[in-house]
């Protein structure tokens, strides 16, 4: 079992930043993969960004890809989103997950089978 806990979401202006937080524990020591996911209202869930967890290679959603960074801090079980440059379409709740059973996929939520609750991202015009 992998638990995770998101913060850092909230309200910004366009062109601003946030940085999201993912606090993993359990067995963090099967992951293969962290990423994070957003879904819209109205909207299916989309992938954002992932990281393989003891390589550390990283992989984006096109839309995202040059304004938002992924990272992650193995000593502490944590993951990161620095979320820079800002859109109105960036409003999501954002979710953090992690596969533990696939070693080669990344990017398709269906491979991630431990989520954490959520946490709001408002981007306001």
């Amino acid at each position: 079992q992998v638990q995770l806990v998101e913060s850092g979401g909230g309200l910004v202006q366009v062109g601003g930043s946030l940085r999201l937080s993912c606090a993993a524990s359990g067995r963090t020591w099967s992951t293969y993969f962290m990423g994070w996911f957003r879904q819209a209202p109205g909207k299916d869930r989309e992938f954002v960004a992932t990281i393989r967890w003891t390589g550390g290679s990283t992989y984006y959603a096109d839309s995202v890809k040059g304004r938002f960074t992924i990272s992650r801090d193995i000593a502490k079980n944590m993951m990161y989103l620095q979320m820079n440059s800002l859109k109105p379409e960036d409003t999501a709740v954002y979710y953090c997950a992690a596969n533990t059973r696939y070693s080669s996929a990344g990017a398709s939520d269906n491979a991630y089978n431990y989520w954490g609750q959520g946490t709001q991202v408002t981007i306001s015009s």
